[in-house]
């Protein structure tokens, strides 16, 4: 008796004659490379950024419907794993965007050569190391200032 899973690559050229097609080799068989990794990291991200895009709804919502919703937001966000998930959520939108121009200078048919695509990895990580830190920073410090300022009128008033 033959293998059942024979049956299960057979195929058929346009001219009707029937073939055997190969199996798609594995994950196992390939090696781990830098672009493989930062293409499913690309995917995973966007849909991180659409989650965050929903939480980014939700806070909207609360603001809406009035200070006590509003304020109830502020201490999620305000709370250090909020901020942990603003800070994950601002890397994947800057990473997604980082990916999305790298396919962007592909599609135009540029830097598509396996050599320029293992150099510009690194570059993709930097920029988006970068980026996210200096964005972090920024609304950390504004959020910071905008807290003494709400404390210091707390005391005043």
């Amino acid at each position: 008796m033959q293998d059942i899973r024979k049956a299960l690559y057979v195929g058929s050229r346009s001219d009707g004659r029937l073939i055997q097609r190969p199996m798609s080799p594995h994950l196992q068989i390939y090696r781990y490379r830098l672009s493989m990794v930062l293409s499913i990291s690309n995917r995973i991200t966007g849909v991180v950024a659409t989650g965050g895009a929903a939480l980014g709804v939700l806070w909207l919502s609360a603001a809406a419907k009035g200070p006590k919703s509003f304020e109830t937001a502020r201490k999620v966000t305000g709370n250090p794993l909020g901020q942990l998930v603003l800070i994950g959520w601002l890397a994947s939108v800057v990473y997604h965007t980082v990916g999305g121009i790298r396919h962007l200078i592909w599609d135009s048919g540029h830097r598509y050569d396996k050599t320029e695509i293992n150099k510009d990895g690194p570059v993709a990580i930097g920029v988006t190391a970068g980026v996210s830190t200096a964005l972090a920073a920024g609304l950390l410090c504004v959020a910071g200032g905008r807290a003494r300022a709400r404390a210091k009128a707390r005391k005043a008033g």
